[in-house]
């Protein structure tokens, strides 16, 4: 496989520092103190959390989560030297240690990526003998081998900074500042700014230099593009705010509204212009509360008060203007085309403020209650204990690709140890070892590694035995090879593939067991047998439980998601057109479904594999959802329903809002793969907007939410499949 030079640069840098500090802990403890256990220990414990564990992040970042992982490492090893004593026991332990540290990964990407790390520790105390007595050495050895994995992240080679979430976000805040301030400009004006070149010489030979010009970054097509950027996927995974705490709750909902006001503003650009004032100050108004936002991001300080004159009551001052402009006189008012791009200012405001919102309680991360709409903020006033409840209350449900995956490893660490106890092989931690890296989400990657691990280690043995048997019991010339054998299986592993790694892992292992122990060749064939072992149980896993991965999920909880969605666009309709006392639509069962599906999603585009060219964008649906959620919570705020709706106003409304879900269930039946129901067209069909009568403020509102939706249903409807993709 062809691996950037980037990402080569990287590996080396790491297999270095594991390997440095692996040998510097190994070496004293079994030439110059004569320790094989904390020797043993020591070796494996930066193996354990630098190669093992996918730990993202810069050099300090790893060292952190690495330290803060120590005292969990400690723990595992005195539990699994106390559960060695009976095989039922250290399997009843490998199957609770298995699932919780797997499942831990509902906690964000830096628990999820200590998680394996942490499982060897437990897999290498619970085998035989039982040597309570040896404890105090393994935890030695254990404390000594994360101290100097830690020294060398922060020391040696250590890994660069990458661009902060935030950083990121406050560029994507600032670039929707500059398109708010250009939005409602003259189309002339906009022409010029985009055809200005980024650099022009200076006007004059004398006196001050003219600045050149900047040129305009805010095409509707820019503002798309850097709106992508904010996708979790395409983020590192160090970067990513998923967390169960306020802090990152809220700065992913501000990722989500920063991308929402990109789109909006990106809309705005392919509309024809049609200025006008009230407009024009909204927009200033949204341009000045995104600079703000920017420069506080940058800072990593909370916003500064609003005040008086906040978004909130600009917003109400450009509410009273719409309503006065149509409900003067008939020959007064505004063309609809004014009036329709009114609505989409007002929508791109309440963007904005959202944005306000999650950005100030992101940045602060105190619990602030009573946070308005509080369905949207939902998190701000909890305390941190009941966050983290409810994010694993909310994963522990089989349609939870992280809970699958718990069980998964769980139930395969589980049968490993049984089958490894049972037979009593020896070094029998290599068949768990085998489960715990070659295990995939997928069947088929499991096999692809599983095949490329067995020709792997049968190479690795074959070479082991010859070393074994050439070299015999001299010591020296294990010590002699283990270094280098390291350096290279740590860096060429990763860069050749399973294969190479499981070939020169195999000799890794042999020259340092031989130097702890007497061995003979047979080492090697016991090393054989136990991959073999390890990888038919892994693959049966695979097999067994959920093998598709989450490709089957992504498909369930987007289908699940657009139908707990769809219901809630007639039911607001008919809050704001009332012909009657109408209830509230909750939106909590659609939160749910969202969080469960952006889980599948985010899982799904990790997992290796070429995806269809026609394959369905599930990001749309994600998006979609978070705008009718949006609509239910904002529409009825800004727009006070009226005491009764004018029966033609009511009817377009609710026939529009009914097409659209019946949309909704049609799509969620293309992606669970049940065939379209019965429905009377495709959402691009509607005939949204009023008939009779002078256009209210209301009517334009939701004829803009719904027209923003039919568009993206449509989207989707054209790139959904039926068959699994």
């Amino acid at each position: 496989m062809r691996v950037p030079k980037a990402d080569r640069t990287t590996i080396v840098h790491r297999a270095v520092r594991v390997s440095v500090a692996s040998c510097a802990g190994f070496y004293p403890f079994v030439y110059a103190v004569d320790r094989p256990a904390v020797a043993l220990y020591a070796l494996f414990a930066p193996v354990a959390l630098g190669m093992l564990s996918p730990i993202p992040g810069s050099g300090r970042v790893r060292a952190g989560v690495i330290l803060r992982a120590l005292p969990v490492g400690l723990v595992l090893v005195a539990l699994g030297t106390v559960l060695a004593v009976e095989t039922w026991a250290a399997v009843a332990g490998m199957l609770v240690v298995g699932f919780l540290l797997a499942f831990a990964a509902v906690g964000g990407p830096l628990p999820a990526g200590a998680a394996p790390g942490l499982q060897l520790f437990y897999i290498l105390a619970c085998f035989p003998p039982y040597a309570p007595g040896a404890l105090g050495q393994r935890l030695v050895g254990l404390t000594l081998g994360v101290l100097l994995l830690a020294a060398c992240e922060v020391l040696l080679l250590p890994a660069p900074t990458t661009v902060s979430y935030r950083e990121l976000l406050a560029d994507a805040v600032a670039l929707a500042g500059r398109a708010a301030a250009t939005a409602d400009s003259p189309p002339e004006r906009q022409q010029a700014a985009d055809e200005t070149p980024a650099v022009q010489p200076p006007i004059a030979d004398d006196g001050p230099v003219a600045q050149p010009p900047v040129a305009d970054d805010t095409s509707a097509e820019r503002l798309r593009e850097f709106g992508g950027r904010l996708r979790l996927s395409r983020l590192p995974t160090a970067e990513r705010p998923a967390g169960a705490g306020r802090r990152d709750r809220a700065l992913a909902q501000a990722g989500g509204a920063a991308r929402r006001l990109l789109v909006q503003l990106a809309r705005m650009r392919d509309a024809p212009a049609s200025v006008d004032a009230a407009s024009a100050a909204m927009l200033d108004r949204v341009a000045a509360l995104c600079d703000t936002a920017a420069t506080a991001l940058r800072g990593g300080r909370p916003m500064p008060a609003a005040g008086t004159m906040g978004l909130g009551a600009a917003i109400d001052e450009f509410q009273a203007v719409r309503t006065a402009q149509t409900t003067g006189p008939s020959e007064a008012a505004p063309p609809l085309q004014v009036l329709r791009r009114q609505a989409a200012v007002l929508a791109i405001a309440e963007s904005a403020r959202i944005l306000e919102t999650s950005v100030r309680i992101g940045l602060d991360g105190r619990r602030t209650p009573g946070v308005q709409p509080q369905e949207l903020f939902w998190y701000a006033g909890l305390t941190s204990a009941r966050l983290w409840r409810r994010r694993i209350a909310g994963n522990t449900t089989l349609r939870s690709v992280q809970f699958q995956n718990a069980l998964r490893i769980a139930l395969g660490l589980g049968a490993a140890r049984l089958v490894a106890g049972s037979l009593d092989l020896t070094h029998g931690f290599w068949v768990l070892l085998a489960v715990l890296t070659l295990g995939r989400t997928t069947a088929t990657e499991t096999w692809s590694a599983v095949r490329s691990a067995l020709i792997g280690t049968l190479v690795g043995a074959t070479a082991a035995g010859a070393l074994l048997l050439a070299v015999g019991h001299h010591t020296d010339a294990y010590a002699v090879v283990l270094a280098p054998a390291m350096l290279a299986a740590f860096a060429l592993g990763p860069m050749l593939g399973v294969a190479w790694a499981q070939a020169l892992f195999t000799l890794v292992v042999s020259a340092a067991f031989a130097q702890i122990a007497h061995v003979s060749w047979q080492l090697a064939e016991v090393r054989l047998i136990d991959v073999v072992t390890g990888s038919v149980i892994g693959l049966l896993c695979g097999l067994l439980a959920w093998p598709a991965g989450a490709r089957r999920e992504v498909h369930r909880n987007m289908a699940a998601l657009l139908r707990a969605s769809g219901p809630l666009i007639p039911a607001t309709v008919r809050v704001l057109l009332p012909t009657g006392p109408e209830p509230q639509p909750t939106t909590l069962p659609a939160l749910h479904r969202l969080r469960l599906a952006e889980a599948a999603y985010l899982q799904f585009e990790s997992e290796p594999g070429q995806r269809p060219a026609d394959a369905t964008d599930w990001h749309a649906v994600l998006i979609t959802a978070n705008d009718i959620l949006l609509g239910v919570q904002l529409l009825p705020r800004f727009d006070p329903p009226p005491a009764a709706g004018r029966p033609d106003d009511v009817a377009w409304a609710r026939a529009g809002a009914d097409r659209l879900e019946l949309a909704t269930d049609r799509i969620a039946a293309l992606c669970a793969g049940e065939g379209p129901p019965p429905s009377e067209g495709p959402p691009t069909g509607l005939s949204l907007g009023p008939r009779h009568g002078r256009p209210l403020p209301l009517l334009m509102d939701v004829e803009h939410w719904l027209r923003v939706l039919a568009a993206e249903l449509a989207h989707i409807e054209k790139s959904v499949t039926a068959r699994v993709d």
